[in-house]
């Protein structure tokens, strides 16, 4: 294989990393905020079983203050009852003792329920007791797994940016552009396409036989006849080919 063309495979392979990592750094905000925004989730869902847990207890407390005042007021409509000094004074005293006792049994029935979710409550936070405890942790570490690997991107991209500037600046000045343009205009910013079961990667078309034998030689740049990008075979396709 002539030295030009290697140079370009190195180039293509180069180029091809680059995008990758330029394509993941710039990305790297909104991954990094998807990754918090799952863990909020979590802490999320979490805060929403306290606070129902809160809101219970509160609940309950509210109620059982009421129990304690109409059982104060009872009191006194006992105390009424009992001192009544006619039929109507007997009747108001016995209709606020009736009204009292069946809001106390109301409230205390509304306790009970309470405390029924309440233990449901208690059961899915101990349940939830270790993803609990380890999820600021959890979280911490993803993160800084994630910045520690963008961290080396980012020291990767900067070398293989070198490292392309080296490589471009060794091919002779028509290839060069040929590579640039060639780059430039794809999508995909294939200049090099690699030669499989003699179709061409970038496009797909199948090649005719004596292309693929021009291209196996490798001793000279040959383009595909479809997308016009530079070819080439790999070892192992050549193997293939012999």
């Amino acid at each position: 294989m002539i030295a030009e063309l290697d140079k370009l495979i190195e180039l293509q392979k180069t180029d091809t990393n680059l995008r990758k990592l330029k394509k993941s750094i710039e990305t790297a905000t909104e991954r990094r905020a998807a990754i918090e925004q799952e863990f909020e989730q979590h802490a999320s869902s979490i805060r929403e079983i306290q606070g129902r847990r809160e809101s219970l207890n509160s609940n309950r407390a509210d109620l059982e203050a009421k129990i304690a005042d109409n059982k104060k007021y009872l009191e006194r409509a006992d105390r009424n009852l009992k001192h009544a000094q006619n039929q109507k004074e007997y009747e108001t005293a016995m209709r606020e003792t009736d009204a009292l006792q069946k809001q106390i049994v109301s409230f205390e029935t509304q306790i009970v329920e309470i405390m029924d979710e309440f233990e449901a409550v208690e059961k899915e936070l101990e349940e939830r007791a270790e993803e609990i405890a380890s999820l600021d942790g959890k979280r911490d570490a993803a993160l800084g797994e994630f910045d520690s690997a963008l961290s080396g991107e980012k020291e990767e991209f900067a070398s293989e940016t070198a490292h392309r500037a080296e490589a471009f600046a060794t091919l002779p000045a028509r290839l060069a552009s040929i590579y640039d343009r060639l780059a430039q205009r794809s999508r995909d910013g294939i200049a090099v396409a690699e030669v499989v079961n003699g179709s061409c990667t970038a496009c797909f078309m199948q090649l005719r036989p004596q292309v693929q034998l021009n291209v196996k030689k490798g001793d000279e740049i040959i383009t595909c006849e479809s997308c016009t990008r530079i070819l080439y075979i790999a070892p192992k396709e050549v193997e293939a080919y012999a």
